[in-house]
């Protein structure tokens, strides 16, 4: 039996070219600004998104607290879908760190329009926090992969100038979004103020993400960085598999959807599934029938030689990765027929 990891796109273990291209960095100390293969890292970063800076960081929770912070300032809020990362899977950073607010907005499977963000931004008075940036997420984790794409964020640009607002991307998967969409860094980069990019999931890097933004930006992030404990000393070690990540996994994302897209077929002829969120880049998030239960469906699976995630309620989550071969894809749909 052939074991199958679905529960996330961050379990890939680093390849023995990854492996070599670590071990053959150039190395120095990053906090003095001294890592030769970070700066190649940042540098390569800042010119693929036509971006001015980055600063490479250990997590993409990093990255998005530290654009929060340099964004805000106590007692102002973020504006962002219901179901973003930045508020459900980052410790409720933003109070934390920065001490603001946050607005929800009940976006469709994790997008959120312009329309939307502005009946939400706030009039100055003193009993109200200050809107002052908005986030979005691409790819929507929650969203079942969901993404945006330009023309939708273009309005949502023209808003926060016109509002004095700063906009940030939370693209911890946005290269798989532009796979789909057929667009390109450079079409984001301007879009946004800061965006941060994550290394470790669909790209298979096995730490590190990127923040983008102006130069005045990341001189403060880094700051920031340093007072969150993120200022590494020869990180170059982590940066040489970000570097072979963008170089050698980008357009094999490809492969990674079409898995994805033909186990939510599969899925959606299994007598036990309740409804599938519509299946866009490389998540698929399901509801189970509740008279069974997804710990049920869960169990089964595991026994079967499947992991997937529990995703709240009677949903389950799996995502395809670069570790999820077509061997793996044949098993998965000679063993699903038999969970019942």
């Amino acid at each position: 039996m052939l074991p199958i990891n679905l529960i996330s796109d961050t379990i890939t273990l680093p390849t023995a070219s990854m492996k070599a291209a670590m071990l053959e960095a150039a190395l120095g100390d990053d906090v003095f600004g001294e890592d030769p293969t970070v700066n190649a890292l940042q540098q390569k970063m800042a010119r693929m998104f036509g971006i001015e800076s980055a600063m490479f960081c250990p997590s993409g929770t990093m990255t998005n607290q530290i654009a929060i912070k340099v964004h805000t300032r106590p007692l102002d809020e973020v504006i962002c879908d219901k179901d973003s990362h930045i508020y459900l899977y980052e410790v409720g950073g933003y109070a934390y760190h920065s001490g603001i607010a946050i607005q929800l907005i009940d976006g469709v499977n994790g997008v959120i329009n312009a329309e939307q963000i502005k009946t939400q931004i706030k009039p100055i008075k003193d009993w109200l926090p200050r809107s002052k940036l908005v986030v979005l997420e691409n790819t929507s984790n929650r969203g079942g992969g969901n993404y945006y794409e330009k023309g939708s964020i273009e309005p949502i640009k023209k808003l926060c100038q016109e509002k004095g607002m700063a906009l940030h991307l939370d693209g911890a998967r946005l290269f798989n979004a532009m796979t789909e969409s057929g667009e390109s860094p450079m079409d984001f980069g301007h879009l946004f103020d800061s965006i941060s990019i994550c290394l470790s999931k669909g790209l298979g890097a096995p730490v590190g993400s990127v923040l983008l933004g102006t130069k005045s930006f990341i001189d403060e992030a880094r700051r920031v960085r340093k007072v969150m404990g993120g200022g590494m000393r020869q990180a170059g070690i982590l940066a040489a598999a970000g570097i072979y990540a963008l170089d050698n996994n980008v357009l094999r994302l490809k492969e990674d959807h079409i898995h994805a897209r033909e186990i939510g077929i599969a899925l959606s002829k299994c007598t036990w599934v309740d409804a599938i969120l519509p299946v866009k880049t490389n998540i698929v998030i399901f509801g189970v029938d509740p008279e069974i239960g997804a710990e049920t469906i869960l169990h089964k699976l595991e026994n079967a030689g499947i992991k997937a995630s529990g995703f709240g309620g009677n949903n389950i989550r799996m995502v395809t990765h670069l570790d999820f071969s077509p061997e793996h894809m044949s098993e998965f749909m000679r063993i699903l027929p038999k969970i019942a």
